[in-house]
C-alpha cells in the first residue's frame, strides 16, 4: 500500500532549526487514516537540535555561523532514501523554503530573507527519484 511522505515537522516533531515544530493541522486531518512517514532529513544527517539556521548559497548548505554543513545535509538525504527505498510512495509533502525541504523557494544565502525559485537537497532527490512533491503551503 502507497504511503505518503511528510517533513516531520509538519507532524508536529520538535525538528526545526529553531528547536521548534511546522505542525501543520490540515495535513494532520488529511493524514488521520492513512500511511505515512515522517521524515526530517537535517535530523537524520546528524545535525543537533536547535541548531544554526542554513541557506544554500553558490550549490553549498551554510548555516549562520558560516560552517559548511553540506555533508550533513547530503548524508540526511541520503539515509532519508535509504529508509524509503522499500516503500511505495504516493507523494511526499514537503515544508515550505528549506534548505532540506523547499519545493518552490528557498532562502538565497544570503540571510537576508530574500526567497528565489529552487528546492531543498531532499526535495531534488524525491523529484530525482519520480515521487511527486508538494509544497504545504499548497496542501
Amino acid at each position: 500500500m502507497a504511503k505518503i511522505l511528510i517533513s516531520a515537522c509538519l507532524a508536529g516533531d520538535n525538528c526545526k532549526y529553531n528547536g521548534g515544530n511546522n505542525y501543520n493541522q490540515k495535513l494532520m486531518d488529511y493524514l488521520k487514516d492513512k500511511d505515512y512517514i515522517k521524515i526530517c532529513p537535517e535530523v537524520l544527517g546528524g545535525l543537533p537540535i536547535p541548531r544554526p539556521s542554513a541557506e544554500i548559497s553558490n550549490g553549498k548548505v551554510i548555516n549562520t555561523e558560516s560552517s559548511d554543513v553540506t555533508f550533513e545535509f547530503q548524508n540526511g538525504v541520503s539515509r532519508a532514501l535509504q529508509i524509503i527505498k522499500n516503500e511505495e510512495i504516493e507523494f511526499a509533502v514537503l515544508q515550505s523554503r528549506s534548505p532540506s525541504c523547499g519545493v518552490k523557494q528557498i532562502y538565497d544565502g544570503t540571510f537576508s530573507k530574500k526567497l528565489i525559485e529552487g528546492q531543498g537537497l531532499f526535495a531534488r532527490a524525491l523529484k530525482a527519484k519520480g515521487i511527486k512533491i508538494i509544497d504545504v503551503e499548497d496542501f
